[in-house]
């Protein structure tokens, strides 16, 4: 292995890239590529002066001590954007890229193999991978989410270079599986517990997540999708119940006995319609109930089951 030389590291990565078909990838590959050398070229960066090392949906730039570093920060706050837009403008929706970039800096080191290795560049691609910077990134109206290593921030972004905006950078600390990083973001840090959703809507801003994907909902990581007010797990929904039958048309009573102004009704009344009934009126029989009277020997109406009497 070479012996450690210091650089300038600017990692970039495409988000969403393993969800795209294989044409779509390397179509993307091209435009990561192009938006990268262009904000490379605006910085006054020779090619001569950059190492790459190609990670299929990222790329790293090892970049020559002597350039200066606020040249290069200035280039990716105001330009990679910039340059990302323009493209984003030109390809189809399924085409449509957004950027997750690190700044760092640091010793490295190539092995016998030809790989890139060290400590510095080891917490700059956890940087690269946090969730916090992920969430940053859906969270964004833009396509590009910025951090950059505690290093970067103490030797240059504190002291309000020129085109590097100081007061928009905010301190975080990114949980990493070596354990937690202090960087500084660019832009608003993600509420708690919003680091730990895993994307899944389109790229665009205000994504809405599919299942397993963005945001609370469902919580990929375990959790629970919030509930109307914020807080606690949503309730299941409850269950619909079937529409009950409808009855004929006309007027029914079920159960009990309708009382009309002191009057009983009982038992199942049939082609009672029209005329005017006065007086007490008992449809029907019914147990200590006064039963009405049956009709006499000449067959006269009046007294049959269920009529009327005055």
């Amino acid at each position: 292995m070479n012996d450690p030389v210091n650089r300038t590291m600017l990692l970039v990565d495409i988000e969403r890239f393993s969800d795209r078909d294989d044409v779509e990838q390397a179509f993307l590959r091209r435009m990561l590529y192009d938006v990268v050398d262009r904000t490379m070229e605006r910085a006054g960066i020779d090619e001569t002066l950059r190492l790459r090392a190609d990670q299929g949906d990222s790329v790293m730039e090892f970049i020559d001590p002597n350039v200066s570093v606020p040249q290069l920060l200035r280039s990716v706050v105001s330009e990679l954007p910039a340059q990302l837009r323009a493209v984003n403008r030109m390809a189809s929706s399924a085409a449509q890229m957004r950027l997750r970039a690190v700044v760092a800096t640091g010793f490295i080191a190539l092995d016998e193999r030809g790989i890139w290795v060290g400590s510095d560049l080891n917490h700059a691609c956890r940087l690269l991978d946090a969730d916090l910077l992920r969430a940053a990134l859906r969270e964004r109206p833009g396509d590009v989410a910025l951090c950059v290593s505690q290093s970067v921030y103490a030797g240059i972004v504190r002291h309000d270079h020129p085109g590097i905006p100081a007061e928009e950078f905010h301190e975080a600390t990114l949980a990493t599986k070596n354990g937690p990083l202090p960087a500084w973001l660019l832009g608003p840090v993600p509420a708690p517990g919003q680091a730990a959703a895993v994307p899944g809507a389109a790229a665009g801003a205000a994504r809405t997540p599919v299942p397993d994907a963005s945001g609370e909902r469902p919580g990929p990581a375990g959790g629970a999708q919030a509930g109307p007010s914020g807080g606690g797990p949503a309730c299941a929904p409850a269950p619909v119940a079937a529409p009950a039958a409808q009855p004929p048309a006309g007027v029914h009573f079920t159960g009990g006995a309708p009382v009309f102004g002191g009057s009983f009704v009982m038992g199942d009344q049939h082609g009672v319609s029209g005329g005017r009934v006065v007086g007490d009126v008992v449809m029907g029989g019914a147990g200590g109930l006064p039963q009405a009277p049956e009709a006499d020997a000449a067959g006269r109406p009046g007294a049959a089951e269920g009529g009327a009497h005055q």
